[in-house]
Formats: structure tokens, C-alpha cells, sequence
């Protein structure tokens, strides 16, 4: 019997746990489920669940107390007190850690390995820099040397670079281009990166090659040689001859890029913003910036069918207006991949090598220049496709004294109303117009909604006073100038257009090394006003007139129709006017949010001030010991204010977020 009663008594105690369990389960996910319906706003199920079970503990400890006093009147408070902490946790959650601030379990995990991985790149890193005498400049500690050290620091910073891998070797040659940012000692020895990159070794290329041809080199190739023309920081590049017996060039990735490069590139984020914030020269020069913008340029390089698309709208965009002395090779897009670019053969050296003896062979460094200056100047206002990296690397000058551009991993596309405004701007400044260079630059960039207009003349005309008075000669730092009064003015400058700006900037060191002196700002000025020129001869003025008349025949055929029905309406007194408010979906959704705020929140106080005033009110029915009828609802109207101020509270805090993600 003892036993029996034992094993009855465990029955009953696994019974007890199981209903228990059960019941508490159901009361996490109950007030999980209210508190979110209640907030009227999607939240994460992980901080759902973890409201749901602080509530419920709140109703256990608060509960229970309330029972032993007042046995089956405040349930309806318990409840409402659990339903309030959950709500209250939901949105100081929301408040100190938004959604989507903490990433999911799966993304937790893998962020740890890829920390761990970039911990190590960055240890890495740090200890090359180290070695080369870098330490001091990446912690902000040291202040600009003199300028006999400055070759001397340029050199362990292109050693640096060189020893830091693919990512950091591709930094340095574009900051190699940029004169307007860095002193000729840094210009002189990243520029020695573009041409010592070791290859990588035949067996791993040979296999990338069979993996993306889908067949072996021997098969697709009459000939390949193994031996490569040329090893850059992202790919090598090989002569081959095609089955046809044409004569190519294959651009191969180097194997295991990818990866590397993805790691390198949030290393490179990450010390650029703390640079930024740390350093004063790392906010002078932009660190974030122009991490950013070399970022996406290398994602978009390291996939060669866009090189090969973005060559072939190149040269299609300048069919029979391309000047001679310029060619572009053409690619075979029936042999490229992502990670394999096939290329016509030219024979040259690349401009950053042949630039040493261009006296030598007696070419003309000034035709030269304009014709690399007039190319590029003609894919921005003409063609709408340019090429968006036109650095020393990417030119070629082959053996006959023509150019070559290369490497359309990066092009800009610009529409025609921004090239319209373009040739504006750039005939505003040979002006000196301030009123004219303002409408033109409202032309290209996104403009707030106040804007003083007659300010940003004036700032403008200051603005030219300073760079294009007699006796000055233009220079990079007119357009520095020029986007900081930009930014001054809220202006919001184009995607395109700061590729273009960018693209200007590159090809503007590239000119300075071919030809010292060079005044690219005078040479794209005169180009500008030979095209406008162009627009007014009697073939160009026939050929518009054409192409307007024909946008306008359709509007004259209906506006006949409408001037009778126009008259007609307005002879029998039934013509009107319809405005509809609101007629922005836009409009609408702001206004009725701030009802909807507006309407909780009055409903919330008055039910908050209800709520006090019955808990003040003595007299009534009594329904417990100590409790009255009006105290009841008293609790209750309060629980109901709690619930609506935290809606309200709770919306503002995710319409915060959600603008400052825009």
C-alpha cells in the first residue's frame, strides 16, 4: 500500500509538472502574442518570447499577492500588469537596440567565425604596418613629418601596401592617381605598385581556367602561353591564339581572390572610419569616402562579364566618332566568364612604364594628352558611357604612337538631360557666370526643398573670384572647393555625376604625368564650347528642329480637340477647377499616422485621468474585502492608459528608425 500510494503521488506530482509546464507555456506565448498585436508594429519572435516570459513572471510575483486578498477580483489587473511589462520591455528593448541592429542566430554564428578570421587578418595587418614603421600614423599619435622624411615614409607605405596582399596593393594604385590629395613623394611610390605583382603560379591558373571554360586550355586554345604578359593585383594576363587563328589576350582572376579581397575590404572600412575619427588627416582626405567609393569599384572588377558588357557598350556608344589615334580592344564574350576575360591582342607597353620615354621616341606628350583627355570627354558628353578608372595602368601605348584604353571593370553612364547639364556648367565657368553656373549645377544635383537661391549665386560668384580671376590657373582644387560649397548647400550631387568628377580627378593625374603642366580644366572648357558650337550649324540646327517636331506632332494633333471642348465648356458656364488634397499617397499616409498617434494618446490620457479618479473616489459597491466597484475599474482604466501610451511610444521609437535608415 505504501508503495502503491507512493507511485500514485509521483503520478500526481509528473501530472502537476506537465499542467504546470503546459499552462506557463501558453501564458508566455499569450502575452507574447498581445503584447505585439497590441503595439500594432511587427517585432522580432526572440524578443517576443523573452517579453512574454518577464510578463509572466510579473504575473506570478505580482499575482499572487493580489489573489491571497482579493481572490478572483483582479485578474483581469494581474493580467493587464503582465501584459504592461511585456509591452514596457518590447519598447525599451526597441529603444536601446532597434530591430534589425542584432543579427539572427544563424548570422550570429557565422559573424563569429568571420570576426575571428578578420581578427587575425587585422593582427596580420597591424604587425606589417609595424615593421615598416607605420604603427605611430595608424593610432594617430604622430604629426606630419618634415619633407625630407616624406620619401622616406612614402616608401615603407608602398612596401606596405605590396607586402599587405591584392586589396591594399589595388588601394595604392589608385591613390597613385590622386595628386590632389597626396604629396608627389606618396604619387611617385605607390605608382611602382601597377607593375610588381608576382604572378600566381601556372598549375593554379591552368586549373581556374578548366573550371570556368568548362573544358581543358588545350582544347579551347590552338595556343596558350603559360608565361604571362603582364600580373596585376586582381588578375594576370596571357597571350593565346584562338582556334581561328586569331591572336588574344586572356585576363584571368587570381585564384582564391574573392574571399580575400571580401575580408580586406571590411578590414579597410573599419580603419578608414576609425582614421577618420581619430586623425586629422584621415578626415581631411575623406578615409571613408574614398573606402567606400574604391570598394564598390573593386566588387564590380572582381566580375569580368561586366567588364566584357561594359567594353562592348563602349565601343558600340562611340562607333564612328572615336578618334583614330584612340582603340579600345574587343572582347570575345563567348569565352568570358566571371573569373576569365578573352581579349583582341595589342601590341604595347602600359602608359605608367612608356610615359619614362615618350621623349625618346619622339612622340607629342601635348596631342597626346588632349587625345586621352578629348576620348573621355567625348564617352561623358556624348555617349553617356565612360570609363570611370582611366589611371596610367589602364592605358596602353601600343607600337604604332596610338593609345589604348583598357579595363572596363568600372564605367559611369550618365543620361542625357545630366550630359545637358554638364555642358552647361563647364560653359557657366568659362563665363564666369555665377547665375548661369547656378542653373546648371540645380541641373545635376538633387536640391533640397528651401533652398536660397540668391545665396548660392552669390556663393558662386565668390567661388569664382577665388579660381578663375586673370592670372590664376585652375586646378583640382577648384572642384574640392566646389563640392564643399555643394555640401554647404544641402545639395545632393548624382551617383553619376561623382563618377564623373571622380573620373576626371584620375585622368587628371594620368595628363600630368604625360604632359607636366597640362590645364585639363582649359581643354575640357574648350571641348565643351566646340560641341555647343556644333549644335549651330545648319545640319545640327535642321536635325534638332526635326527631332522636336516630331516629340510635338502628337500634342498638336490633340490640342484642336481640347481648345473646343475648353471654349465649349467655358460659353455654357460649366467650367470648373478640381484640386483634390491629399492626392499624394504620401500625404495621406503622414496624416493619418498623426491622427492615429494623436487620437492614442488622447484616448490614453483620458483614460489615465478616468483611472485616477476613480482610484480617488470612496463609496460605491464593494466587491472584496477592502476594494470597491470603482476601484476596480479604476485599475483597470489604468492597466488600458499604459497600453496606449506604449503604443504610441513604441511607434515613434520604430518611425525614428526607420527615417534615419533613409
Amino acid at each position: 500500500m505504501l508503495v502503491l500510494s507512493a507511485g500514485e503521488a509521483g503520478v500526481d506530482r509528473g501530472v502537476l509538472w506537465v499542467a504546470t509546464t503546459l499552462t506557463a507555456l501558453a501564458l508566455v506565448v499569450g502575452l507574447a502574442w498581445g503584447a505585439r498585436r497590441l503595439l500594432g508594429l511587427p517585432v522580432g519572435t526572440r524578443r517576443t518570447l523573452a517579453a512574454g516570459l518577464l510578463g509572466m513572471v510579473v504575473s506570478w510575483a505580482v499575482g499572487g499577492n493580489i489573489q491571497r486578498h482579493n481572490p478572483g477580483v483582479f485578474m483581469t489587473v494581474t493580467l493587464g500588469v503582465a501584459l504592461l511589462a511585456s509591452m514596457t520591455f518590447i519598447v525599451v528593448i526597441e529603444a536601446l537596440v532597434p530591430s534589425g541592429s542584432w543579427p539572427g542566430t544563424v548570422e550570429f554564428v557565422r559573424g563569429l567565425r568571420r570576426r575571428a578570421a578578420r581578427g587575425r587578418r587585422y593582427s596580420q595587418i597591424s604587425r606589417i604596418a609595424a615593421r615598416h614603421g607605420l604603427g605611430p600614423y595608424l593610432r594617430g599619435r604622430r604629426r606630419a613629418d618634415p619633407d625630407g622624411r616624406r620619401a622616406v615614409l612614402a616608401r615603407s607605405l608602398q612596401q606596405a601596401l605590396q607586402e599587405g596582399g591584392v586589396t591594399f596593393v589595388k588601394l595604392g594604385q589608385v591613390l597613385s592617381t590622386r595628386r590632389d590629395l597626396l604629396p608627389v613623394e606618396f604619387v611617385d611610390a605607390l605608382a611602382l605598385l601597377q607593375h610588381r605583382v608576382a604572378p600566381a603560379p601556372w598549375a593554379e591558373v591552368e586549373a581556374v581556367l578548366a573550371a570556368e571554360l568548362g573544358a581543358p586550355v588545350s582544347d579551347v586554345f590552338a595556343e596558350f602561353d603559360p608565361e604571362p604578359l603582364a600580373a596585376a593585383s586582381i588578375a594576370q594576363v596571357h597571350r593565346a591564339r584562338l582556334r581561328s587563328g586569331g591572336e588574344v589576350v586572356v585576363k584571368i582572376q587570381r585564384p582564391g581572390i574573392g574571399p580575400i579581397v571580401e575580408r580586406d575590404l571590411d578590414i579597410l572600412a573599419r580603419l578608414a572610419a576609425s582614421l577618420d575619427r581619430r586623425t586629422t588627416w584621415g578626415h581631411t582626405l575623406g578615409l571613408v569616402e574614398l573606402a567606400d567609393g574604391f570598394a564598390v569599384a573593386l566588387r564590380e572588377e572582381l566580375d569580368f562579364r561586366i567588364e566584357a558588357r561594359n567594353t562592348a557598350a563602349v565601343l558600340a556608344a562611340g562607333s564612328g566618332r572615336r578618334d583614330p589615334n584612340l582603340i579600345l580592344p574587343r572582347p570575345h564574350p563567348e569565352l568570358s566568364t566571371a573569373r576569365v576575360l578573352v581579349l583582341d591582342l595589342l601590341d604595347g607597353t602600359p602608359l605608367g612604364i612608356a610615359v619614362r620615354t615618350l621623349d625618346e621616341r619622339g612622340v607629342d606628350r601635348g596631342g597626346l594628352a588632349r587625345t586621352l583627355l578629348g576620348e573621355l570627354l567625348r564617352q561623358i558628353m556624348f555617349d553617356g558611357v565612360f570609363h570611370a578608372d582611366p589611371h596610367p595602368g589602364n592605358i596602353m601605348l601600343l607600337t604604332d604612337g596610338r593609345l589604348a584604353l583598357l579595363d572596363f571593370g568600372s564605367v559611369g553612364r550618365i543620361d542625357a538631360q545630366l550630359r545637358g547639364g554638364l555642358q552647361d556648367l563647364l560653359l557657366a565657368l568659362g563665363r564666369a557666370d555665377p547665375a548661369a553656373m547656378s542653373d546648371a549645377l540645380l541641373r545635376v544635383v538633387t536640391r533640397p526643398a528651401e533652398l536660397d537661391e540668391q545665396r548660392l549665386q552669390r556663393a558662386l560668384g565668390q567661388f569664382m573670384a577665388r579660381h578663375l580671376s586673370a592670372g590664376l590657373a585652375p586646378d583640382m582644387a577648384m572642384f574640392t572647393d566646389l563640392f564643399r560649397l555643394v555640401s554647404a548647400f544641402e545639395l545632393t550631387v548624382a551617383p553619376e555625376i561623382a563618377a564623373v568628377f571622380r573620373a576626371l580627378a584620375t585622368v587628371e593625374g594620368t595628363l600630368t604625368g604625360i604632359e607636366p603642366g597640362f590645364d585639363i580644366f582649359a581643354e575640357a572648357r574648350g571641348y565643351a564650347t566646340a560641341h555647343v558650337t556644333e549644335q549651330f550649324e545648319p545640319g545640327s540646327l535642321r536635325d534638332a528642329a526635326t527631332s522636336e517636331l516630331l516629340h510635338l506632332l502628337p500634342v498638336l494633333r490633340r490640342l484642336p480637340r481640347r481648345f473646343e471642348r475648353l471654349t465649349g465648356a467655358l460659353e455654357e458656364g460649366r467650367l470648373g477647377v478640381n484640386v483634390r488634397l491629399l492626392a499624394d499617397e504620401r500625404d495621406r499616409r503622414v496624416v493619418t499616422s498623426m491622427l492615429h498617434r494623436t487620437l492614442l494618446t488622447v484616448l490614453g490620457a483620458t483614460a489615465g485621468i478616468m483611472a485616477v479618479l476613480l482610484l480617488g473616489t470612496e463609496g460605491g459597491p464593494r466587491v472584496g474585502e477592502s476594494v470597491g466597484l470603482y476601484q476596480v475599474f479604476g485599475y483597470n482604466l489604468l492597466v488600458v492608459s499604459c497600453v496606449l501610451v506604449l503604443r504610441v511610444l513604441f511607434t515613434i521609437f520604430r518611425a525614428e528608425r526607420v527615417e534615419t535608415r533613409r
